[in-house]
């Protein structure tokens, strides 16, 4: 999800800057909310679990584009599965992602240790070898949605700030304690209204126990279609994020989104989009010195597990109300 999502604020810098050109985006159909408000750009639902799964299925999803009378194709993926889409595509210029792999295995083996080229560039690049300019530098963003009565019942008080809070990540070596988190959500509660995201049963519960223990608080967990919890972040003040899905969902509306990192870093290039380099909280390097240990946050030292505790919860909560 989160790949997607850093597509976004691309596609809309590109569409601005060059109006004649139409883009069809191949993704699953459930991420076709995150382009709905970008002009010129259509969504193609690729079926990978039905009609398009395997060999097979792909020859049958290249003949469905190529029905489209498009030009060129943009593998902003780099997998197997769009490597084998591209063979079908004989005659067509194909441009593909330069995923970094070798300085991200310099960064994470400790040979270096300095900024990579973001994931955006990264997808901006592959436009510009295309012969299409893309300028990141000056992004638009789109406007807040308007509140349906629903979506208003989980601001406690209109008068005060929203911040979103999303504490679960695909690996736990990405993941602030959740005794600590619950100090943090304790404090902001305090002045803030505070909306909780995550999902899966086992987040919903425990998001739900946490709306429960504190005023000011709500969990759009399990709550909310994926059209109705966009709206809602569109609305926040800013977002408390993991490095995870949820902080890009924030930084496509221009949301301010401070993340924390454990095994992880933001030198790989995964930050969420537009966001000042202080925005994001990272690990005690001095403590921990192996970081990053892996860019997904998939591999780590058993030790590191819980490295992302090593940043103060007076330290968010400061960084927070600092910039909110």
């Amino acid at each position: 999800m989160g790949d997607v999502a850093m597509t976004v604020p691309v596609l809309r810098a590109l569409t601005t800057q060059n109006p004649d050109l139409r883009i069809t985006v191949v993704t699953r159909a459930f991420f076709e909310p995150f382009f709905a408000d970008i002009d010129n750009v259509e969504v193609f639902p690729a079926d990978l679990k039905g009609k398009h799964k395997g060999v097979i299925g792909l020859f049958k999803l290249s003949k469905e584009l190529r029905a489209l009378g498009f030009d060129a194709v943009a593998d902003l993926h780099n997998v197997l599965r769009s490597k084998l889409l591209k063979l079908f595509f004989t005659g067509k210029r194909v441009i593909q992602i330069d995923k970094g792999r070798a300085d991200k295995n310099a960064l994470i083996s400790g040979k270096l240790f300095q900024q990579l080229n973001t994931t955006h560039q990264r997808y901006a690049d592959v436009f510009e070898k295309l012969g299409y300019q893309v300028n990141l530098s000056q992004p638009k963003f789109p406007h807040k949605a308007g509140l349906t009565s629903k979506l208003k019942t989980f601001i406690s008080n209109a008068d005060n700030k929203i911040i979103g809070i999303a504490p679960f990540a695909a690996h736990k070596s990405k993941m602030y304690a959740l005794d600590k988190m619950k100090e943090v959500i304790s404090e902001l509660s305090k002045d803030y209204n505070v909306i909780l995201f995550g999902g899966g049963t086992n987040e919903v519960q425990i998001l739900n126990q946490f709306e429960t223990t504190y005023d000011n608080v709500s969990s759009a967990a399990g709550k909310l279609n994926l059209e109705e919890e966009l709206d809602l972040i569109s609305n926040l003040d800013i977002m408390l994020s993991m490095d995870s899905g949820n902080a890009h969902l924030a930084a496509m509306f221009g949301i301010k989104v401070v993340t924390i990192w454990g095994v992880t870093h933001p030198y790989a290039g995964f930050a969420p989009f537009n966001q000042p380099e202080e925005f994001a909280l990272t690990a005690n390097r001095e403590q921990y010195p192996l970081i990053p240990t892996s860019v997904y946050g998939n591999q780590y030292p058993e030790s590191y597990e819980n490295a992302a505790g090593s940043i103060a919860i007076d330290e968010i909560v400061t960084k927070i109300k600092s910039v909110i």
